[in-house]
Parts: C-alpha cells; structure tokens; sequence
C-alpha cells in the first residue's frame, strides 16, 4: 500500500479545500485501486465491466457530484472506495439483470471465505446487496469489513492496519458477517 503518512497529509490538505492534495491521493492510490479490482474481476468473462472501468466509476463516486470529496484518512478513503466499488458492481449487476429477459433472481448459496478474485457480477449480486444492506442496518462495522474484504480485495491484515484494530478482531467480523449474510439470503 502505498505510504500512509503522505496521503493523511494530502488528505488533510484536501479536506481544507486543496483540490490538487486530493488529485494526489487519487493518483497515487489509483493502481492499488485497480489492482484491487483486477483482482476482484479476475474469471468474468464475458463481461462489459472490466478493472478499468471498475476504478473509473468508482472515481467519479468518490469525486462526488460537486466534484470534491473529502475523506477524514486513509481508511476512510479506502471505505469509501470499497463502497464506490460495490455500488458500481450492484448498478451493474442491475442493468444486466434488466436487460435479461426472465432473469428470476438467484440467491447466493455461499459467499467464500477467500474472495480474491470471486466478485459475482450477476443477479447474485443483487441479493447480497440486499442482504448487505440488512447488515449495515444491523451492524456497520460488519458490513465495512465486508464492503473492505468482498468489494475491494483488502487481506484482514490490510483491513486491520487500515481500522486500527487486530486481524483477529477482523477476521472475527468477518466471520460474524458471512454468517449474518447466509442467515439473511436464506431467509429471502
């Protein structure tokens, strides 16, 4: 990841209003961002949504209709690229679903323990997207844990170093909130 103490320094110039601090955040934090979502995207085939595209609209989403984000530090920056992330993904998945004729939705039967590389982009998606959102509802530290680990690849070590906590605590919420997820797409 690239150096913590230059971009909290940068987003602090950002959140004053310096539009070219938060350029330089995004343009340094720009190929992890796409490394994530190559990661994320990597065995869709056939797919019109590739990483480019992926970071691209999740660019404009952490721009922001007025065109100036501002992030209180790293972690909230890389939380709401993950969210940027899953709202691209779900918008995408939507369209396709509505292009589809006679696309019932499916529910998701598991969502992996290791995500590299595993992000859906169908009608699944959707109804974790539901499901995630029930979470968030429930407990917003979970459902940032997943929108961290699911959406934009980060390990539980890079989650914990990013929330200030330990992985264990990390790969404990994890955990609750694979549970959660199943119990709520089941019930659906």
């Amino acid at each position: 990841m690239a150096d913590a103490p230059d971009i909290t320094l940068w987003l602090d110039s950002a959140r004053g209003g310096d539009r070219a601090a938060l350029d330089r955040v995004l343009a340094t934090l720009y190929q992890e961002l796409h490394t994530m979502a190559r990661r994320q995207l990597s065995g869709q085939h056939g797919y019109t949504l590739d990483a480019t595209a992926l970071v691209h609209e999740s660019y404009l989403k952490l721009l922001g209709s007025t065109g100036t984000a501002k992030f209180e530090d790293r972690a909230h920056f890389f939380a709401y690229a993950a969210s940027s992330m899953r709202s691209v993904v779900v918008d995408y998945a939507r369209s396709r679903l509505a292009r589809k004729r006679g696309g019932d939705l499916k529910r998701v039967a598991d969502i992996p323990e290791e995500v590299e590389g595993n992000l859906r982009l169908d009608e699944d998606m959707l109804a974790l997207n539901d499901a995630l959102e029930k979470l968030a509802a429930a407990d917003e530290r979970l459902a940032q844990v997943v929108e961290m680990r699911y959406f934009a690849g980060l390990s539980e070590l890079e989650i914990a170093e990013l929330l200030q906590r330990s992985e264990r605590s990390i790969r404990r919420d994890w955990q609750k909130a694979r549970l959660f997820l199943l119990s709520a797409m089941a019930d659906s």
